[in-house]
């Protein structure tokens, strides 16, 4: 099949990244489909794509239908050359003009758009999704909201690509480890577990503000007491998660943004990888939202133990307790990782069974082949 591929390399332009590569362009090429790539630089794109922000309006009014023209000249251009046979993009309203879907439509060029975001933000697709021939849907409680928009989704849970997530023959090095953005309630969930002394350490952007070093270092107008006092409270060996005291960590907890591959072989230097399932501050409002990740694929494909917070669609990918740890509290979640610490031989057993299941089951070649076939695209192998 001949696939024009538009999507940006990664989701997380605040730093280098190739994850989408990784996880959508590769495993399409891997099987053995023909992709021509957008040639377009989204740097600026998906730094700006809330309407609702009048300076990213701005951008997106300017840029929208400048990157829609590249698209569509691309796009005739490759069809001459040789017919395509799927549109597939990574796109927010944003992104596209609606109407350019439109014409590659009347092309005869089927479209799908993948968009992993739609459990918080749906409101940033809900233009574009319903010219699509169909929107490939990981959030599977948001597929009635797409229908209500007009659109055509097609569940699709994210994966791993076992050709870049696989294990590394390295020494455990690190008790307990999460790589990834500090936001929401993730830096409480940690400065709990190091105050039920669990040694957690943490990589990524934002986590930097949260070392005891940055933090005396921003706050230059405290006074010498109040300074003492916060130091003291740091020390304590018991922290309530309840208390209005700010998010402290020692500076040998925080580490800088990694590269893909280091991000992938800490999983095989860390005896416990933690996942985290609430999407953006929905913790703080009335409905707090859980979403099954990538990270829930990428960790026990890299064959690292992996335990993330329960919630009831994970159990179709999942045998809880034999392939993944689910925790239900931050109290839940101390408690697991202190006994999986202490039993080497059941956190083996785990991993392994992680691994497998999801060599077996839940690659992007098998998500891409299942959701080809609900299409009716008939794929030769």
């Amino acid at each position: 099949m001949r696939i024009f591929y538009a999507a940006d390399t990664t989701p997380n332009a605040v730093f280098e990244s190739k994850l989408w590569r990784n996880n959508l362009f590769l495993p399409l090429v891997e099987l053995g489909h023909e992709l021509v790539e957008f040639d377009y630089d989204f740097g600026e794109t998906f730094n700006n794509l809330d309407p609702a922000d009048p300076s990213q309006l701005e951008f997106i009014n300017k840029n929208r239908p400048v990157l829609t023209e590249n698209l569509l000249l691309q796009i005739r251009e490759a069809h001459a050359h040789k017919p395509l046979d799927l549109f597939f993009s990574y796109f927010y309203d944003a992104c596209v003009l609606p109407e350019a879907i439109d014409e590659i439509r009347l092309m005869g060029i089927k479209t799908v758009n993948w968009y992993c975001n739609g459990s918080y933000q749906l409101h940033l697709v809900r233009e574009i999704s319903p010219r699509y021939d169909w929107c490939l849907v990981p959030e599977k409680f948001r597929l009635n909201d797409y229908v209500a928009m007009g659109a055509r989704p097609i569940y699709c849970q994210e994966a791993a690509n076992p050709s870049f997530y696989k294990p590394y023959d390295l020494p455990l090095q690190y008790d307990v480890t999460f790589v990834g953005q500090a936001y929401g309630d993730r830096p409480a969930y940690i400065n709990y577990l190091r105050g039920q002394d669990v040694d957690v350490r943490v990589w990524g952007v934002g986590w930097q503000m949260f070392s005891r070093t940055a933090y005396f270092e921003r706050t230059p107008r405290l006074t010498k007491r109040l300074k003492n006092t916060l130091r003291r409270w740091w020390q304590r060996k018991v922290y309530d998660p309840l208390a209005k005291v700010p998010i402290v960590l020692p500076d040998y907890a925080v580490g800088g943004v990694l590269t893909d591959e280091e991000m992938v072989k800490m999983y095989s230097r860390s005896k416990i990888n933690i996942g985290f399932s609430s999407c953006g501050n929905t913790h703080n409002s009335t409905e707090r939202i859980l979403q099954v990740r990538l990270r829930d694929f990428e960790v026990p494909m890299s064959g690292g133990f992996y335990m993330v917070e329960e919630m009831d669609e994970l159990r179709d990918f999942y045998v809880f307790g034999k392939e993944i740890v689910c925790y239900k509290s931050a109290e839940d979640l101390a408690d697991k990782i202190k006994y999986y610490l202490t039993h080497d031989n059941e956190r083996e057993a785990i991993r392994k069974a992680g691994l497998e299941r999801c060599l077996r089951d839940h690659t992007w070649h098998q998500r891409f082949l299942s959701a080809f076939n609900e299409m009716g695209i008939v794929i030769n192998m």
